[in-house]
């Protein structure tokens, strides 16, 4: 009927929208869109793509997977040279052009996979795939190598409708463990592909793109530029503020500041992230919470030396005792950034990872960067009589 169609269109669009999420973030694109757009169509957002070709490839295979038994009797092999297929087997070739006559019944799919990895055999050091399968896969792979020692086992890869025997090997003995190995004519790029694509499932309907666009960076060049301009003008406002109000620490406190924004910098650009709006935005964020830390840390010191320590005492007491209070505001904003990246989707992972990497680099430049330009501008004054800190308010204890 009509509605079952409906229906049936509905849940193809839907598994090959998981299907392609799951395939691009194995491509590690930062920050995707992927969304409905109509009845049949997909919407598909890649930002920093450089090779929008292997993209392309890659979206668009149907590749399964399908493991057979090889019938190699005397019967088959006539019907075979004689160009005949019996009943209950289906012809295929393999990658070097040689036919097979497989069986049928299908033994396992690419639904019972678990796990599917690159590799080299360790014999012929040639590329591999290697599949991990579930329990209820590796149950029957056990059972169907037990009863088919010295037979042969057909791997089959479908793509777009057209089955190839990837390998057909020998059964030598029982395999129990649900670990096969695919081999056969494949480079390393391809098994690294092939494998993905096992991993990342299959679509349930084929696809074709109908429009393709790249946008440069002109586009949202404006944004982005407003995007920079306001975290800068906060990051200068904020170190007005605190220069003034915590003077030579204001200093210190706003260089920690400086440093924690490089080293964010860097490690986006070791994990070779886009930086977008969410990034940037994330950025925003992070500036205001390392400035929380060196407020708690000044704040700290400014309180022991009202109570009357010394200056080296008061810096040291301060760095130690304002450590759990900023550990444990960090913490509970850590856990909001794990929780964003683990449920999130497109920009929201991407402003996930900003500031996860964002919240570990403003303890480390609060803590430690800024406590070594104190130490190293105050550790060598044994006869300090004062911290530049501004007004220190002491109790007045007139009655």
């Amino acid at each position: 009927s009509e509605t079952a169609l409906i229906q049936a269109q509905t849940n193809a669009l839907r598994q090959n929208i998981t299907t392609l999420r799951n395939r691009i973030n194995e491509l590690g694109v930062s920050e995707p869109v992927i969304q409905q757009q109509g009845a049949d169509r997909i919407v598909v957002q890649l930002p920093g793509v450089q090779d929008v070709a292997k993209a392309k490839e890659i979206l668009g295979r149907t590749a399964t997977l399908e493991i057979r038994l090889v019938d190699d009797s005397p019967t088959a092999t006539a019907a075979l040279m004689a160009g005949t297929v019996p009943f209950g087997l289906e012809r295929y070739t393999d990658r070097d052009g040689r036919p097979l006559l497989l069986r049928r019944q299908i033994v396992l799919t690419g639904e019972n996979l678990q796990d599917a990895q690159p590799g080299r055999d360790q014999q012929t050091q040639q590329p591999t795939v290697n599949l991990t399968l579930d329990n209820k896969g590796s149950r029957i792979f056990r059972d169907v190598t037990r009863n088919n020692v010295n037979k042969r086992m057909a791997i089959v890869l479908f793509e777009k409708g057209k089955g190839e025997v990837v390998t057909a090997p020998v059964i030598r003995s029982e395999i129990p463990n649900g670990q096969v190995q695919i081999s056969g004519s494949m480079n390393a790029q391809e098994a690294t592909d092939i494998a993905l694509l096992l991993r990342a499932g299959s679509l349930a309907a084929p696809m074709k793109i109908i429009e393709e666009r790249t946008i440069g960076p002109s586009l949202g060049a404006e944004n982005i530029k407003q995007g920079f301009d306001s975290t800068l003008y906060g990051f200068i406002a904020i170190a007005i503020f605190i220069i003034i109000y915590y003077q030579l620490f204001g200093v210190f406190s706003t260089l920690g500041l400086t440093f924690n924004v490089l080293l964010l910098l860097a490690m986006l650009s070791m994990l070779q992230a886009t930086l977008t709006l969410p990034g940037i935005a994330a950025i925003a964020l992070t500036l205001g919470m390392a400035i929380d830390a060196n407020v708690l840390i000044n704040e700290r010191i400014r309180e022991e030396l009202r109570n009357g320590a010394s200056p080296q005492q008061a810096i040291n007491l301060g760095f130690d005792r304002a450590w759990a209070t900023i550990f444990d505001s960090n913490l509970t904003s850590l856990i909001v950034g794990i929780a964003l990246l683990a449920f999130g989707s497109g920009p929201v992972r991407g402003f996930a990872v900003v500031h996860i990497l964002g919240v570990l680099s403003s303890m480390f430049s609060s803590v430690v960067g800024v406590r070594a330009l104190v130490n190293l501008w105050y550790g060598k004054r044994r006869r300090l009589q004062s911290l530049a800190i501004g007004q220190v308010w002491k109790p007045d204890n007139k009655q």
